[in-house]
């Protein structure tokens, strides 16, 4: 893997993998989380791509935004790859980034080539009563009182909650989460919720023609798993469901969820570009 470039741009923290005049490769991480949520699988994917991650506005190493609108949110993310001069994007979401990701491709259908949706709850029915430890740290009145408190080991239970496997989380990651603050994190949920309330995204994608790969952990424990199924309604998507994972792919089975990624850019490379309508 050779990092090479970093930068902020938009408000977001930008992090660049790989050669840069390979085909570019974006991705975007869930909540409260940052672009180190993909560390796992960036070595696999930047020997065949420019991989491009972000840290959203108010996560990681990227400061506090006035809006967190998922539209808003995608909107930031287009004026970063029109700066960069890149079209045709294969985008990847990971959770709630895949609700940015989808409205990436909504407003902009010029810039996303393919999409890529892992762990992205289709809609608000589909999410799980939360685990314990999430629930304690979100809910008032002990949420805020411990966000400001959180160990490393607080957190780390706090990610592992939503996996089904043990994970090694990194340092780098831990830190970067402990760097959101609980009003942003707050935030970012309603917004999320309020994107996804308004018009599920099985049906946002249904409307758009673009090549597609859904990646769900069958024992997912933050959205039913079945729900991935929402998405066979959407013409040109495949649905892979990964037995024994959890929520979070990227740190479960990084080698399945790397060559799913590239199985996929590969294929989408040979689909014929989608002209949008006038």
């Amino acid at each position: 893997m050779s990092e090479y470039n970093l930068e902020q741009s938009h408000g977001m923290h930008v992090i660049h993998d790989g050669p840069r005049e390979a085909p570019p490769l974006l991705l975007i991480h869930g909540s409260g989380f940052s672009g180190a949520s993909w560390n796992p699988v960036v070595p696999a994917l930047a020997g065949h791509h420019h991989v491009i991650r972000v840290d959203l506005p108010g996560c990681g190493q990227s400061p506090p935004a006035l809006s967190y609108d998922v539209p808003v949110q995608a909107g930031r993310v287009a004026a970063l790859l029109d700066d960069l001069g890149l079209r045709r994007v294969t985008t990847v979401g990971h959770s709630s980034g895949g609700y940015i990701a989808t409205a990436l491709a909504e407003q902009r259908p010029d810039l996303v080539r393919s999409l890529a949706l892992i762990s992205t709850g289709p809609s608000p029915d589909a999410l799980l009563p939360q685990p314990l430890p999430l629930r304690v740290l979100l809910a008032p009145p002990f949420g805020p009182l411990l966000w400001s408190r959180r160990s490393d080991a607080m957190i780390r239970r706090g990610i592992s909650a939503t996996c089904a496997r043990p994970v090694d989380i990194p340092d780098d990651l831990v830190a970067d989460v402990r760097g959101t603050t609980y009003r942003t994190f707050r935030t970012v949920l309603r917004r999320n919720t309020a994107y996804i309330a308004q018009r599920g995204v099985s049906e946002r994608l249904a409307a758009l023609e673009v090549p597609m790969l859904v990646i769900f952990g069958a024992a997912d424990r933050r959205w039913e798993p079945s729900s991935a199924h929402q998405y066979d309604a959407v013409p040109n998507a495949r649905v892979e469901l990964l037995p024994g994972v959890g929520h979070i792919p990227m740190f479960e089975a990084p080698e399945t969820t790397g060559e799913l990624l590239l199985g996929f850019t590969a294929t989408a490379a040979d689909s014929p570009p989608v002209i949008p309508n006038a």
